[in-house]
């Protein structure tokens, strides 16, 4: 190697160690080989792998923190559950409208039974015989409504309160009614027919209104309903003794309730 390229190589050895600071470039020819190369690619690795870290424990973190509030909403949802509804205030009066609902009993009566029942209901048809026997007791005095209140898993009940408003088609609905609730184990097509036959209606005129203003039942019945929330309705049977709810399930238990409503 001449002088020169001695020159050259020193210089070239020199600059390396300046820009590479604790490194140090080897200069063969053309060719360049570098120390510090390998420390830099580790540190990005480093780097890399920390944020890689650092937003895996964030995700998780996240994760669990919407873990914990859906624990924290299902323990208040059974603290709710538990701890049951709220006690009924059974001197609040409500305001519930008759509307389009058939009348047992003289329109101007001063006492109003209000029952809003569902036709497959076996309490229904246990309890609403005590109401009746109230309102016979007093007939001058007292009228029973009966609202419609059918529930999704009786497959029957809709249909029932349909026939039951073909029937006051015919001025039979009471009638009507009193036959079906003394069915509600056997309720279907076929018998609301037989029904109808034992009620003395038109057969006939009874099957094509049934047909014909079923539109017009399902109003009625979705009124009902949307009635039943504004007054509080958790079930059925629930009776109301002009607007207040009534916890009577006996004959006697209604005729004391009307003579004290009359008394007044």
């Amino acid at each position: 190697m001449n002088n020169r390229n001695k020159l050259f190589t020193i210089v070239c050895i020199s600059l390396a160690a300046v820009a590479g600071g604790a490194g140090i470039a080897l200069f063969t020819g053309k060719t360049v080989r570098s120390a510090t190369a390998p420390i830099v690619e580790n540190q990005k690795k480093m780097e890399i792998a920390l944020l890689t870290a650092g937003k895996t424990a964030s995700g998780a973190l996240e994760s669990r923190l919407a873990g914990l509030e859906s624990e924290v909403k299902a323990i208040k949802t059974q603290l709710v559950a538990m701890s049951g509804p709220p006690p009924e205030d059974m001197n609040k009066v409500y305001d519930i409208p008759i509307a389009d609902s058939y009348i047992l009993g003289p329109k101007s009566a001063p006492v109003t039974i209000t029952v809003f029942q569902d036709y497959q209901c076996p309490f229904c048809a246990s309890f609403y015989p005590a109401a009746l026997e109230g309102q016979k007791a007093f007939p001058d005095q007292v009228r029973i409504v009966i609202k419609h209140y059918p529930l999704p898993f009786h497959d029957k009940a809709r249909l029932a309160a349909k026939a039951a408003m073909a029937a006051g088609e015919q001025d039979k609905f009471y009638e009507m009614s009193d036959l079906i609730l003394a069915s509600t184990e056997t309720l279907s097509s076929d018998k609301f027919e037989e029904l109808a036959k034992k009620a003395g209606l038109n057969v006939a005129q009874f099957q094509t209104d049934l047909k014909n203003k079923d539109a017009d039942y399902e109003k009625r019945i979705a009124a009902d309903i949307a009635l039943a929330g504004k007054v509080d309705v958790m079930g059925t049977p629930t009776f109301f003794l002009n607007g207040k709810k009534s916890a009577s399930r006996t004959g006697d238990a209604w005729k004391t309730e009307i003579e004290e409503i009359l008394k007044k």
